[in-house]
């Protein structure tokens, strides 16, 4: 048996916030605005697998209105997701995953991306893909106002 599920999530860019995009923080002018530390791909990573857990999604287990997220570092999120998962019975086979980003530029980032999100979801760097594509000067992300990731991943029975 094989699940599938779709993540998605967008946030504003800001002055005096860190850009933090898969668990690494990238040298920018400005980060994230958000609850947490507004990491855009794990949060999408996040829902992608609850939603192929059926665990309903981000906004349930970590609600921006509780204090205990305010400035939550999001791998640590995702870790506790991927343990959540494990306890359905069900093991993370592979993601995938688009940040669409003006600037900066994700391509030097890469690696230490997929590196971080396969650290937290307990695969081998192999099992992440990570892609990034600009917003072609279009609607918000074009317009460098945020940036938005699409994740996919896929769960298996554990065993």
């Amino acid at each position: 048996m094989t699940r599938a599920g779709i993540g998605y999530d967008c946030h504003r860019l800001a002055d005096g916030r860190r850009l933090v995009i898969g668990g690494v923080e990238i040298p920018h002018e400005r980060g994230l605005d958000g609850h947490s530390d507004s990491d855009v791909l794990a949060h999408a990573v996040i829902d992608a697998l609850l939603g192929a857990a059926g665990l309903g999604d981000i906004g349930e287990h970590f609600p921006d209105t509780d204090e205990r997220w305010r400035d939550a570092d999001s791998i640590v999120l995702l870790e506790a997701v991927v343990g959540m998962v494990g306890a359905t019975g069900l093991e993370v086979e592979n993601v995938d995953c688009t940040v669409m980003i003006e600037a900066p530029k994700i391509a030097p980032h890469r690696q230490a991306i997929r590196a971080s999100l396969a650290r937290a979801l307990g695969l081998e760097a192999a099992s992440v893909n990570v892609k990034a594509t600009t917003g072609e000067r279009i609607g918000f992300v074009g317009r460098g106002e945020g940036v938005a990731a699409l994740a996919v991943a896929s769960l298996t029975a554990a065993g």
